[in-house]
């Protein structure tokens, strides 16, 4: 409402008033929360006070004159600016007219109603419109001359709008857009694929200064604001600009042991105090991030801007460093594994994001959802990005179209192949798992908090003739495309397994090593099994335990070979997520059929127990119990609490101290709910010596 013409009329006595300039007294924007503009363009629940509109569809707003406006010989236009901050690069100016008929798919104005001096009007935007924030300027035009009138700081925020049938974003289904573009709480799936974990996350793209943020975030990436219209080119950004590797982005990222003079990544439950801390600091990367903070922010960001966007787990996920679309494992003539030959890794799980657009850059048939991964695992064209690919390229092993989908494909769907060592220094091909990649692919269910398993979105059947085409006509375009030849001979197999959900950090872990001999002779072989402690990466850190086991099988017998880990044995080794790794590997001497193959299983850890006491009302205080149990006999040093949600505008923080050995701890901590409805209140802990310990609480949150 502020700002004024910047031109006077004229002081002379004028015959009549339309003889007169017309100057603009004020322009209202009809910008409040719960005003029809917010409320029709699904953008109420956003925290800001300002006009935030979506492509594509028709806003109204109020403009108060001089003098009553004449059709007949005065006019308006809008001028609408979107300018850079960061770079020389040209920005956008718009001129929308004044028109008697809107048509769809133009920039167009109406008066559709007249009241004394003021006129309300209805104006149109593109489907197609660069998202950003627009400074608007109405210019009046009556014989006398014309007149500008600014009108910021009132700016106008435009977004992506998966409601418009023509936004390359339209999603057709309502509850889908309530999911993955209103929705602010979601879950993220973390562990191994037989012991899947869950935390819930606060993507917050609602909340103060979000919306802010996630706008300095696109100018950082200094990219033409023409191209800010392409919801290919702008999660392309995303994905690189939530890393900071190469462009002074939001995360630095930190899978070491020390998280010394930063966060924990297992600390934060949510996006919103990350994206702050970035804005506020002008643009200082925030310590530190693995791959699911990485997924939250980038969640955030996308949702925030308006293109639908979810969390993805992929378990046993592969790291394909030399881009020949199968996982390498390198053994020497006496079947131990080649730790620094070993560079392609298996990631217990890696979390990415899909996001929904149209692909028009590809063949039809490859839009819908896309995986965008803002993790940096590898360049991209120059820039530690990935995405965005498209999830049906991937399934028909399509990986010629961009981007980046022989990346994504190999982390999904590679083989892992052992190579053994011969005495000439060369390597054979002496097993090969088909089936142990890309595993349980999950995100969270469409109106609800339980797990859905998306893996056929990204593969067929494992050993159906469609699922091996799509291997066989990636493999073509991999870097060593000869491979699948099989070694003689293969009947006897070994397996891993564990009993129910594993073990808990703090207690002994036992799992069993399972043989059988599918032949109808006797079999004997030498087994070497060995038990490491690994980064969820699958990076390995340090062996804790290692035998060999002498091994006679009868015909047709199976054999249960059970093995126990003592918490001696690794409470001083374990490194974030409690991630362990079994490899057995062995030769049969009969058939010299080699037999190799590894289990990850990791320790689970307490859950922090939130219990509101009492009923949840709007402005009234609520007090929440928050219970944790150490399950380690070794005191917690320095334990940090972080609580969020229950629509809190920002993190609260609980140094508590320390907790002794085996110790019970129960905060009790008030709140006062600010929004009725359901809401999540979620908790986590910071502690050097124990990670991945989190909770949450459903409450609902009655009106006054």
């Amino acid at each position: 409402m502020s700002g004024g013409p910047t031109a006077r009329a004229p002081a002379a006595a004028t015959p009549s008033a339309s003889d007169m300039l017309l100057t603009v007294h004020s322009v209202d924007l009809l910008k409040s929360k719960d005003g029809p503009n917010r409320r029709e363009h699904h953008t109420d629940a956003y925290f800001s006070d300002n006009l935030i509109i979506r492509r594509g569809q028709t806003f109204q707003m109020w403009i108060e004159f001089s003098r009553p406006f004449n059709p007949k010989s005065d006019s308006l236009q809008l001028q609408l600016k979107l300018e850079p901050i960061f770079s020389s690069s040209t920005g956008i100016h718009i001129s929308v007219p004044l028109v008697d008929i809107l048509e769809d798919g133009r920039w167009e104005m109406k008066i559709v109603e007249q009241k004394d001096k003021r006129v309300r009007l209805a104006v149109n935007t593109l489907p197609t419109a660069s998202i950003g924030r627009y400074k608007v300027t109405v210019e009046s035009f009556s014989p006398k001359g014309k007149l500008l009138f600014p009108c910021s700081p009132n700016d106008l925020y435009m977004l992506f709008n998966p409601w418009c049938e023509d936004d390359a974003v339209y999603l057709d289904n309502e509850a889908e857009r309530k999911e993955y573009i209103l929705n602010s709480m979601g879950r993220i799936y973390y562990g191994t694929e037989q012991q899947i974990g869950t935390r819930t996350w606060n993507f917050a793209q609602f909340e103060q200064d979000i919306l802010e943020a996630c706008l300095f975030i696109l100018e950082r990436g200094q990219v033409a604001k023409t191209e800010w219209r392409d919801p290919v080119i702008v999660s392309r950004m995303v994905s690189a600009l939530v890393n900071s590797n190469d462009d002074y982005g939001v995360l630095i990222g930190n899978w070491k042991d020390s998280y010394e003079g930063g966060t924990s990544p297992t600390a934060w439950s949510g996006s919103g105090d990350i994206l702050r801390q970035y804005y506020k600091s002008s643009g200082k990367p925030v310590k530190f991030a693995q791959c699911w903070v990485y997924a939250g922010v980038t969640n955030t960001v996308l949702r925030c801007l308006g293109i639908p966007t979810r969390c993805v787990t992929n378990f046993s996920s592969a790291h394909d460093t030399d881009l020949s679309l199968t996982t390498d494992i390198y053994i020497d003539e006496k079947l131990e594994i080649i730790k620094d030959k070993t560079s392609d890794s298996v990631w217990n799980f890696h979390v990415w994001n899909e996001s929904w657009m149209s692909r028009p850059d590809l063949p039809a048939g490859y839009g819908g959802w896309q995986v965008v991964d803002a993790t940096p695992q590898e360049p991209s064209q120059g820039s530690y990005r990935c995405g965005p690919t498209s999830v049906s390229a991937v399934r028909n092993g399509q990986v010629n179209l961009k981007f980046d989908t022989p990346f994504v494909f190999a982390e999904v769907n590679s083989d892992r192949i052992y190579w053994q060592k011969k005495p000439d220094g060369s390597f054979s091909q002496v097993n090969v798992e088909k089936s142990s990649i890309g595993q349980r692919i999950s995100t969270k269910a469409v109106g609800s908090d339980a797990r859905v398993d998306i893996t056929h979105l990204y593969k067929y059947p494992e050993g159906s003739w469609e699922e091996r085409t799509a291997v066989e006509r990636a493999s073509r375009f991999g870097s060593k495309p000869t491979l699948y030849p099989s070694p003689t001979g293969n009947d006897v197999s070994v397996e891993i397994v564990m009993d129910g959900a594993g073990p808990r950090i703090g207690e002994d872990a036992k799992l069993s090593i399972v043989l059988k001999n599918k032949s109808s002779s006797q079999r004997t072989a030498s087994l070497l099994y060995e038990v490491m402690v690994m980064y969820y990466t699958g990076v390995l850190k340090t062996t804790v335990k290692k035998d060999r086991i002498p091994l006679t099988l009868k015909p047709q017998e199976t054999k249960t070979i059970p093995l126990t880990l003592q918490y001696k044995e690794y409470m001083n080794h374990l490194v974030d997520q409690g991630a362990l790794m079994l490899a057995v590997t062995g030769r049969v001497n009969e058939t010299q059929q080699i037999l190799a193959t590894q289990f990850n299983f990791r320790l689970r850890t307490p859950d922090l127990i939130i219990t509101p006491q009492g009923d949840a009302v709007v402005g009234k205080e609520l007090t929440v119990k928050i219970t944790f149990q150490n399950p380690l006999s070794q005191v917690l040093r320095n334990v940090l609490f972080r609580i969020e949600g229950l629509g809190m505008q920002s993190v609260r923080k609980i140094a508590y101290g320390d907790v002794d050995k085996l110790a019970t701890v129960t905060l009790t901590e008030k709140f006062v709910p600010t929004v009725a409805g359901p809401q999540k209140l979620l908790a986590s802990m910071d502690c050097r010596l124990l990670t991945q310990v989190h909770g949450v609480a459903d409450i609902v949150v009655k009106p006054k």
